[in-house]
């Protein structure tokens, strides 16, 4: 059963949201409708996924989300807005946070964004990520930066098969390693990009030149408003 906290001040978007996802089946939302009433329900239960509104009237959504991680390090936590939240997505991934979910999604969207963050990996907009590169400005060559040259082979490969939207398993089973090496690596990997999230290390290895715009295009996708990347823990 996958367990999900929505957390919201209005109660028809929680209804809403508790009615799509709970006709999966195997799927269950509990509510908080104050960031107060959000801490004391993590404080007390572990959630796969934490659905988190962006403007809250007791704390920002941010802020929340920043307190449930210092109650819980390894909280899944996403976004779930109806507001424009691209001025804030330096902040955002700064924060810890797993992904970012429109409210304007469909039922099978929100359905698999929830699933992909319960299994680790990272829901980003693809709107989101193709405005993180401009076309007018000149790509960074591999080799002027310094963090590019820490970066192996083997490394450039990991990132080519997260960025197309491989689970941990698959990435382990086509490099001929196992899930546990490919954990170190990764964990190896985050620390030279010096990035702290899952979706940071993408945006990185694309700002670098590691991952190729086309591969990120690539990526498989639950539909063509976002795309998930699996995480360090994705098995």
């Amino acid at each position: 059963m996958i367990e999900v906290l929505t957390v919201d001040d209005h109660p028809s978007v929680m209804e809403g949201t508790k009615l799509l996802l709970e006709q999966e089946g195997d799927i269950r939302v509990r509510f908080a409708n104050t960031a107060a009433m959000a801490i004391e329900l993590t404080e007390r239960l572990r959630f796969d996924v934490i659905l988190v509104d962006l403007q809250m009237p007791d704390m920002n959504g941010l802020e929340l989300s920043k307190r449930i991680l210092g109650i819980r390090p390894d909280a899944t936590i996403l976004i779930y807005t109806g507001f424009d939240f691209k001025n804030h997505f330096n902040l955002m991934v700064e924060s810890g946070l797993s992904g970012f979910l429109p409210k304007t999604v469909n039922r099978e969207q929100l359905v698999t964004a929830v699933r992909c963050a319960s299994r680790g990996e990272a829901v980003l907009p693809l709107e989101l990520l193709k405005q993180l590169r401009r076309p007018s400005e000149p790509r960074p060559e591999p080799r002027s930066d310094p963090t590019n040259a820490a970066v192996s082979d083997r490394d450039k490969q990991i990132l080519t098969e997260i960025s197309r939207g491989k689970s941990n398993k698959e990435i382990a089973q086509a490099l001929l390693i196992s899930q546990r090496s490919l954990e170190y690596a990764l964990t190896d990997l985050f620390h030279k990009l010096k990035v702290k999230s899952r979706v940071e290390a993408v945006i990185k290895a694309g700002q670098l030149g590691i991952v190729e715009e086309s591969e990120q295009g690539g990526a498989r996708r639950a539909d063509l408003s976002f795309m998930g990347y699996p995480g360090m823990d994705a098995i």
